[in-house]
């Protein structure tokens, strides 16, 4: 990390911890601003406002953190490893494949009889699908990753996968009832307020997984953009280097996937937010920041969604988009180019 980046480093830390506290002091239950850092230390007067905040707000807001970060670090691995700045992390299939499992669960029952319906008396199980269906995926991709040379078709077979597992679904939608149809479409809306603790912390391990793998990944991340050739001539173990990208990436967008469900836009739009800001290339300094920005982003987003003063809450996907996009407009417009 450069110590010219020193400044805004702190200054983000410094916001995020205060869309931290906006996102827990936000919701239907007017609590103040005092007893919820009362709650924190676990000395508040009200059980009710204390048990709102410990076993709802707080594992939301981390789940936006977790779930913003994942996905704005995948996206940058996906635009980095394929060169091209409308990757993201589900170009090579996994949200499909996560889609397609739950639509198995959700959907299947009416297209197969009622032998999926036994599956629908938990969360889990839909969470159990998506990963499983991710999981298929990315085997898939990371065989034809083993003998494929080049990274484009690796992209292009990716996006075929996401073909095949959209048609599946829309023949399993075909068959479908109204009431599997509109339990699969918000699911589709994404969610961040549904996990507990005991899901928080499995969905925490696998995150650092994909983490770790990213970090270990940032040598190859920033030989591979001097492009494949130069970067093998410097001793790069490409194919070594391409399957640890792929594989994290994986673990970071079909974990969030599987448990919050498919989140558009951050992906795609948090690296090139993050680049307009810090003028690197540089994977050391790239990694850190994308990671708080996209926890940021997330959080401002969730703060929007619970519409301040309403029991209302409104789709995390709706907001990420139209929050996100406008503003990916105006930095791209006000740069005029796109640092990559």
């Amino acid at each position: 990390m450069k110590s010219n980046y020193t400044y805004p480093f702190l200054i983000l830390i410094g916001f995020l911890i205060l869309c931290f506290f906006v996102n827990i002091s936000l919701g239907s239950v007017s609590i103040p601003t005092k007893q919820i850092f009362k709650s924190l230390i676990g000395n508040i007067d009200n059980e009710s406002w204390q048990y709102i905040i410990q076993n709802y707000r707080l594992p939301k807001a981390f789940t936006a953190i977790l779930v913003g970060s994942g996905l704005g670090i995948s996206g940058l691995l996906m635009q980095t490893l394929f060169r091209n700045p409308l990757a993201g992390p589900f170009v090579l299939g996994i949200s499909s494949g996560a889609s397609l499992g739950v639509a198995l669960v959700i959907l299947g029952s009416g297209f197969f009889g009622g032998v999926f319906a036994s599956l629908l008396v938990s969360k889990w199980s839909v969470v159990v699908a998506a990963s499983l269906g991710s999981f298929l995926v990315l085997l898939a991709v990371m065989m034809v990753s083993s003998r494929v040379r080049d990274t484009m078709a690796i992209l292009i077979i990716g996006l075929m996968f996401g073909s095949i597992t959209a048609a599946v679904v829309s023949v399993l939608s075909y068959f479908s009832s109204a009431e599997q149809l509109q339990q699969y479409i918000f699911w589709g809306f994404g969610s961040l307020g549904n996990l507990s603790w005991n899901e928080l912390l499995i969905f925490f391990v696998i995150y650092c997984l994909g983490i770790i793998l990213s970090i270990a990944s940032i040598k190859g991340l920033n030989t591979l953009l001097l492009g494949e050739n130069y970067a093998k001539s410097l001793g790069l173990n490409l194919k070594q280097s391409r399957l640890i990208i792929i594989i994290s990436t994986s673990l970071l967008a079909g974990t969030i996937t599987a448990f919050a469900g498919p989140i558009a836009f951050i992906g795609l739009a948090i690296p090139h937010m993050t680049r307009q800001i810090f003028n690197t290339s540089n994977h050391k300094t790239l990694l850190p920041a994308v990671f708080l920005f996209g926890a940021i982003v997330m959080l401002v987003c969730d703060s929007i969604a619970q519409v301040p003063t309403s029991d209302y809450t409104l789709p995390i996907n709706a907001i990420t988009s139209l929050v996100g996009a406008p503003v990916v407009i105006w930095l791209l417009v006000r740069k005029r180019k796109m640092i990559f």
